[in-house]
């Protein structure tokens, strides 16, 4: 059977500042999305890291987030559609020129953190998403959020004449509307590789997972978020990767 790509943020370190173990978990991913200096990352760290996907095969996406270098990113911001739209085009264009001096190129998008969540609950801003990806490239996948009725978001991607990749992940909880538990409640990151690599390969396999409340929730799944930012990760990564293996052969 055909799995899911494997995805994985990267280049999130920060002048002296390093996070993520980029070099240890880029031989077991599919996508590398590469912070673009707005929430994390600077001109060296995403040389860098595109440079060390090209080595490994590893497709380059873009990872445009809010201008919040202190938050992370994960802090919502009040940026009109227009400003959304502008700010994703600027991050995209800086990437797409370290990739082009890397030999490579950009393709896919993955709006991170606050921004990622925010036009998952805001038509408007994943339309202004959309338009700078387009205006960019009209070729390049946008990755969105997998709800629990993704029908809105294809419609949308319709309408824009673009392609859109749904997105899950294995090391997180969600509630019964598809979206992912806030990290401020207990139980919304999942730490055991038993229960991570369970979710993971019941996504692949598209069987319905146990949403907050205890309901049942099914998923489309593209592409499965996975992280590399302690040891226990990795090996969870690599975990993954061989049960995807095995159901590809199975």
């Amino acid at each position: 059977m055909a799995v899911p790509l494997l995805n994985c943020d990267m280049g999130e370190s920060f002048g002296n500042y390093s996070l993520g173990l980029d070099s240890e978990v880029m031989p077991y991913v599919d996508c590398a999305n590469i912070a673009c200096g707005f929430h994390a990352s600077d001109p060296h760290v995403m040389r860098r890291t595109v440079r060390l996907a090209v080595e490994h095969g590893v497709r380059v996406g873009a990872h445009p987030a809010y201008p919040d270098l202190m938050g992370f990113g994960r802090r919502s911001m009040a940026c009109s559609p227009a400003e959304v739209e502008d700010l994703v085009l600027y991050q995209v264009g800086a990437l797409a020129g370290i990739c082009q001096a890397e030999g490579t190129s950009i393709r896919y998008v993955k709006p991170h953190g606050a921004l990622y969540n925010d036009m998952a609950r805001d038509a408007e801003l994943l339309r202004a998403v959309m338009r700078a990806v387009r205006s960019f490239d009209p070729n390049l996948p946008l990755m969105l959020m997998a709800t629990a009725d993704p029908e809105p978001s294809r419609r949308l991607a319709e309408e824009m004449d673009m392609a859109i990749w749904f997105e899950t992940f294995a090391d997180r909880a969600y509630d019964a509307k598809g979206h992912l538990v806030s990290r401020r409640l207990p139980g919304a990151v999942h730490h055991d590789q038993a229960t991570i690599v369970a979710q993971a390969v019941s996504l692949a396999r598209g069987e319905p997972l146990e949403a907050s409340d205890g309901t049942l929730l099914q998923l489309p799944c593209d592409t499965l978020c996975v992280h590399g930012d302690n040891p226990e990760s990795v090996a969870a990564v690599r975990a993954i990767r061989d049960a995807f293996q095995a159901l590809e052969t199975a």
